[in-house]
């Protein structure tokens, strides 16, 4: 099996590295908008083209636009906020630590190494699952990617590792059901509380008659045992929307769920605003035609957002009314 390290440039090689973006001093053009005094949360809106596909998973934007600055007035309005759709993981809660956790447990579980000369099991170290996960969506082609780069591993499931895409299969499905309840158990533990802001705002879109979505890329079971626990089970049910990874075939930064979500809901993607925290999430919104602000985490912080309408650290600061605003006057740059 590669260490953590020697897995970390394997995948830095073949997958295009995040740009760094220290407080986020993008080379893009950025349209500022005001808002009322009573949102202290500095806001930015860019205009940059849609980011171009790499090869297998995903797509990470490398190009940046130098035009100058301009601003924009609230009048130049194209369209009406008619749905809030929030991401779960790193959105509703920070989780990627605990999704780690999980995935260590079930290798431990399950002793699978990738290497006859290996001594322990597999463990993916916090560098290198934060590069992993912001470039690859979804529990299953995580570790399809990583077996393939590093082996197919010798488990308790399988004494010898696996050659046909069945027992390969199976491999991946055991080990991801083991690990999703692994992660219920860590959810139950009562530790876990949601981000700043997210309750604030689903309750502010609910009384406005807004509708309201979550929109996942993780195992339904999993999302719904974070919702009810995190956000309860008034706000799960009041939901008007609700998708996870099983409920589509492609998973983000595929925009394949959004479309399905602005299809459920009835309302045209124009007038959708999604909040996100990573560059995957960002693609799969405006894949889809939707406007997408960015709550990032310590693991996305750097990442490029050049497609984000806004770039936040939280939604403490966040209102429905900064939201509307925004979608209002998004604007292309010619």
């Amino acid at each position: 099996m590669a260490s953590s390290s020697s897995s970390s440039l394997i995948l830095s090689q073949l997958l295009p590295p995040i740009p760094s973006c220290n407080s986020h001093r993008f080379k893009s053009l950025f349209l500022t908008v005001s808002f009322p005094s009573s949102s202290s949360s500095c806001t930015f809106i860019s205009s940059s083209k849609s980011l171009s596909p790499i090869q297998r998973f995903c797509s990470v934007s490398t190009r940046f636009s130098t035009k100058k600055p301009f601003t924009v007035s609230a009048s130049s309005t194209t369209s009406t906020l008619q749905a809030l759709i929030f991401d779960c993981d790193g959105v509703i809660l920070e989780s990627e630590h605990l999704h780690r956790q999980a995935y260590n447990d079930a290798f431990a579980h399950f002793n699978v190494k990738c290497s006859a000369s290996d001594t322990k099991p597999l463990n993916w170290d916090s560098d290198f699952y934060d590069v992993l996960q912001n470039q690859i969506g979804g529990g299953k082609p995580k570790m399809r990617w990583y077996f393939k780069e590093n082996g197919w591993p010798t488990s308790s499931i399988f004494e010898s590792a696996p050659e046909n895409d069945s027992d390969k299969a199976k491999l991946i499905d055991t080990l991801q059901d083991w690990k999703t309840e692994r992660y219920k158990e860590i959810i139950k533990s009562g530790t876990v509380e949601p981000r700043p802001g997210v309750l604030r705002l689903m309750d502010e879109a609910k009384t406005a008659g807004i509708k309201l979505a979550v929109c996942s890329a993780a195992t339904k079971s999993s999302v719904i045992l974070c919702l009810e626990s995190l956000i309860g089970n008034d706000r799960f049910k009041g939901l008007d929307c609700f998708l996870a990874g099983d409920d589509v075939k492609q998973k983000k930064p595929d925009p394949s769920i959004y479309i399905a979500a602005a299809k459920s809901l009835g309302v045209p993607a124009e007038s959708c605003m999604v909040v996100e925290d990573s560059v995957i999430g960002l693609q799969a919104a405006t894949g889809a035609g939707m406007s997408c602000v960015v709550s990032y985490t310590s693991s996305t912080s750097n990442q490029d957002f050049t497609d984000a309408v806004a770039i936040y650290p939280d939604l403490s600061n966040v209102s429905l009314e900064n939201l509307e605003l925004l979608l209002q006057n998004r604007a292309v740059a010619k």
